[in-house]
């Protein structure tokens, strides 16, 4: 077997391979590389010491068995049994659900996960989103904290856990999407440092200095992360990535890392024969992200779109805090403009960023399916001072209305779990590091940012207390108990209605047509011969529609519209009209 190590400014590198010492001699071929050739098996621990320095785990290790910092183990891919043949899932006509391994189940394991996965199924959703895998300090953790780019938490089940995992959703007709982060790693257990130039000072991000995407050494850096990219989607045979911030990666070269990236990722789709797609989570409301590379884009072939969630948001809860100022000004005019427009800033003044933001998407040519539209998301909730899902403050009628609206919009919608039963367990910021400055850094910094806010520290969930985890996970009875057993119907009968009629799954954004009226707080939304309306109002609302129409779905009991046209909603309601 070929060990191998980039450490271009060592000047000695040694393999400690089950606790015996081999000397690793310069790749006469690739320079800055170290090389050694030793029998080893599935399982086998070593290390890597540069310099008579500390024996350090591989930075392309595959498993990291005792965690970050200790020592590297052997994997070998081929020996998996795969079960399930699977030709791969595509993006459109999608239906996403994103999950987090540590607390979908109380067990927190990729096999407790699994065996759930026949929710999924059942429910109609096509693709699992997990969040990151990679190990990090401690056991629990949002994953945002990762190293070991190529390895797998080992508490969740490390490699064999998530094949297995991989393979279940497989064999019930799921695709897997995993999200990876590029943009920052660790800070505990980051051993990268002391191999090579993987960050650079050029440019700074709120992590620290950044990742070496430009710099001298970059070359190989980039190699690092696009091979972790592929590996994922090659040895544990996922559908694609979820790109975490890439608005921080700080790339100035000419062809950027995303573009290599995706180029790299359309290579591998045409050679396994199964589509493969990236998700990028962008900030930056700009359609070059997923336009084609041939036209001057990334090449992604997604991108979440915070402007309709913010949108919806503010409709929905009243708020106008932060990011949310800008939409509340008029929340139904904001949210009509995200689902014609995609982007609610598209060049336009952002009182929040103090500046004009964004840039149009020309919605005669960009499908649909390349925005991911949602209610609620890992973020969303979880960085809210006490991780309070919509659940926690609007009824069971609004929550319909959040469902109906991105389940049967324009979107590739998303779900984030819990939300299909309006789960009425938090989603709160947890860490569990094994450094005990930072840990109370991180505990410190979580009460300050929202002290500036009215909160006092007693009000902030700890961290650190497992307590602040194990509130955060799914109660798996309240699926079978109102109200949440109607809203998980509700939920299952949208995702039934997006499959079967053809209207809402219309990639033409600039065919859907919108009527609102702010004051009442009422929205419609035309797709072809559907009207979908809803009325996020206390009082019932008199809606003109112009013409008639049959109720296909409805949340509460509704006529449908009388001989003058007129449709009457009530309060904190939805319904899905056919003209046919």
């Amino acid at each position: 077997m070929l060990f191998e190590v980039w450490a271009p400014e060592a000047e000695s590198a040694v393999l400690r391979l089950a606790g015996e010492a081999r000397t690793m001699r310069p790749d006469p071929e690739r320079a800055g590389w170290w090389t050694a050739e030793a029998e080893a098996a599935d399982g086998d621990r070593y290390g890597l010491r540069l310099d008579g320095g500390p024996v350090r785990p591989d930075p392309r290790s595959r498993r990291q068995p005792d965690g970050p910092d200790g020592e590297s183990a052997v994997v070998d891919h081929e020996a998996f049994d795969w079960r399930s043949d699977w030709a791969g899932r595509g993006l459109p006509g999608a239906v996403l659900y994103e999950l987090h391994i540590g607390t979908y189940t109380r067990e927190g394991t990729f096999d407790a996960a699994a065996a759930r996965l026949g929710h999924l199924a059942e429910l109609g959703v096509t693709h699992v989103s997990l969040m990151p895998v990679c190990p990090f300090p401690g056991v629990h953790g949002w994953g945002y904290e990762g190293v070991s780019l190529w390895a797998v938490h080992e508490p969740y089940g490390g490699p064999e856990g998530l094949k297995r995992f991989v393979d279940t959703a497989h064999g019930l007709g799921l695709a897997v999407v995993l999200d990876v982060v590029h943009n920052h790693l660790g800070p505990s257990g980051n051993h990268l440092p002391a191999f090579g130039p993987y960050f650079t000072e050029t440019h700074h991000t709120p992590w620290g200095a950044a990742v070496n995407l430009d710099a001298a050494g970059s070359d190989e850096v980039r190699a690092f992360l696009r091979g972790s990219a592929l590996a994922w989607l090659r040895d544990y045979r996922l559908d694609g990535l979820r790109l975490d911030a890439v608005h921080a990666l700080a790339d100035t070269r000419a062809l950027t890392f995303l573009e290599e990236l995706s180029a790299a990722t359309d290579a591998l789709a045409a050679e396994l024969g199964r589509p493969l797609a990236l998700i990028a989570e962008s900030d930056l409301c700009d359609p070059r992200t997923t336009a084609p590379r041939a036209e001057g884009g990334l090449g992604l072939h997604a991108q979440w779109n915070d402007d309709f969630h913010h949108g919806l948001h503010t409709a929905l809860t009243g708020e106008s805090q932060g990011y949310y100022a800008d939409f509340a000004r008029a929340p139904l005019a904001g949210l009509a403009k995200t689902v014609t427009h995609a982007f609610f800033h598209d060049g336009t003044y952002s009182g929040f960023r103090g500046r004009r933001h964004g840039r149009p998407v020309d919605v005669t040519r960009v499908p649909a399916h390349r925005f991911v539209g949602y209610a609620q998301t890992h973020d969303q909730i979880g960085n809210r001072a006490l991780g309070d899902r919509l659940s926690a403050t609007l009824s069971p009628g609004l929550l319909a209305c959040a469902a109906a609206l991105v389940l049967t919009g324009p979107f590739t919608p998303m779900l984030f779990m819990g939300e299909e039963w309006g789960a009425r367990t938090p989603w709160q910021f947890f860490t569990d590091h094994t450094d005990p400055e930072l840990a109370e850094a991180v505990r410190t910094g979580r009460r300050r940012e929202f002290a500036a806010h009215g909160w006092t520290a007693e009000e902030i969930p700890d961290p650190q207390d497992p307590a602040t985890r194990d509130r955060s996970c799914l109660d798996w009875e309240e699926p079978g108990r109102e109200p949440h057993a109607r809203l998980h119907a509700w939920y299952r009968e949208l995702i039934a209605l997006r499959r079967a009629l053809p209207d809402l799954g219309d990639p033409d954004l600039g065919a859907v047509r919108t009527a609102y009226d702010d004051d009442a707080h009422w929205l419609v939304l035309r797709r072809g011969e559907l009207r979908i309306a809803v009325n996020l109002g206390e009082k019932p609302a008199t809606i003109p529609l112009g013409g008639g129409g049959r109720v296909v779905a409805a949340w509460l009991p509704v006529d449908p519209p009388g001989a003058d046209g007129t449709l009457r909603l009530p309060a904190e309601s939805c319904v899905v009209l056919s003209d046919l």
